[in-house]
């Protein structure tokens, strides 16, 4: 078997087992391809040399650093994979440094931009309507964009002011929303009921339809997001992760305790999470001085003096 089969057995099993998006599983099969193309041997005889070679092969073709580290990262999965399954005897890949690679901070809109971009969409019909309670329920909840795109009418519970998130492999999580969420998605959910009734009133539970009365895509989502950005005067690289990423910010800035935000954001790691500790230092030890309970700010005001 070649490998570029065992290449489609891992995008199988990504596809089945792991429940990885579309976007996710082009990318896989795009760099493993680009490797198979390159290193032209069978899985068993894959060595460490074949990895640097093709690392130093796209570093030299122009490709950053977070690229090749992404690359590196999927031949590690393919590899992990096939150790697993049996088909090789180590993962070589595991061996491989990838190259240092400087994270860039969140970005993150202020609270004033926030509310001008949730609050932009206005009017009557369907449209104006899914799209202010999309962007106050992303902003509410911040929730990534495959996510809201995933979300069904039945996983938004009004009365208590939660919803379900289905977030990566399939983990559920429970976040709270605010009264404007709830109001905006509310008054959409009569505006959905109409258009049904428009198109014809199809079975379909997606929550955020389209003008057809299909499910939404992450694509649409991602061009709402940068219209009314656009609309309200918020320019350069936006979408649905920077208002993620907002809330999250304006959480941590207003005192909320990390593991919490951990919880909401469904990061399965808290190193992910604190890579928002490195917003705002000032408004971060405003937060410690004020609820710390050993935090006593007058000692270093006597050393000073």
């Amino acid at each position: 078997m070649s490998l570029n089969e065992y290449i489609e057995r891992f995008i199988q099993y990504l596809r089945v087992e792991r429940n990885a998006s579309p976007h996710t599983l082009r990318a896989y099969r795009k760099d493993l391809q680009e490797f198979a193309a390159f290193a032209n041997v069978n899985p068993q005889d894959i060595e460490m040399l074949d990895i640097r070679g093709f690392i130093a092969d796209r570093i030299v073709n122009g490709k950053s650093k977070t690229t090749v580290s992404r690359k590196l990262a999927t031949l590690r999965s393919f590899l992990s994979y096939l150790y697993k399954e049996g088909y090789v005897k180590t993962n070589v890949a595991k061996l491989v440094k990838a190259p240092k690679t400087p994270k860039p901070l969140p970005k993150f809109l202020s609270v004033d931009d926030a509310f001008m971009l949730v609050q932009s969409p206005n009017g009557i019909g369907h449209i104006p309507a899914r799209d202010r309670a999309l962007l106050e329920l992303i902003y509410a909840a911040g929730l990534r964009v495959s996510e809201v795109q995933n979300l069904k009418v039945e996983d938004i519970n009004l009365k208590e002011g939660l919803v379900k998130a289905k977030g990566k492999g399939m983990k559920e999580r429970v976040v709270p929303i605010g009264q404007k969420a709830i109001d905006a998605i509310r008054s959409y959910l009569v505006e959905r009921v109409l258009l049904k009734r428009k198109k014809g009133n199809e079975p379909i539970d997606s929550l955020f339809l389209n003008r057809l009365g299909k499910g939404i895509t992450e694509r649409q989502i991602r061009r709402i997001v940068v219209k009314y950005a656009r609309l309200v005067g918020i320019h350069g690289s936006i979408g649905p992760h920077t208002l993620r990423h907002t809330f999250a910010t304006h959480l941590l800035t207003g005192g909320a305790d990390l593991r919490v935000i951990q919880e909401m954001l469904g990061h399965s790691s808290l190193s992910t999470t604190q890579r928002y500790t490195h917003l705002d230092l000032g408004q971060l030890l405003d937060v410690y001085d004020k609820s710390h309970p050993l935090a006593d700010t007058t000692i270093n005001d006597k050393d000073k003096k």
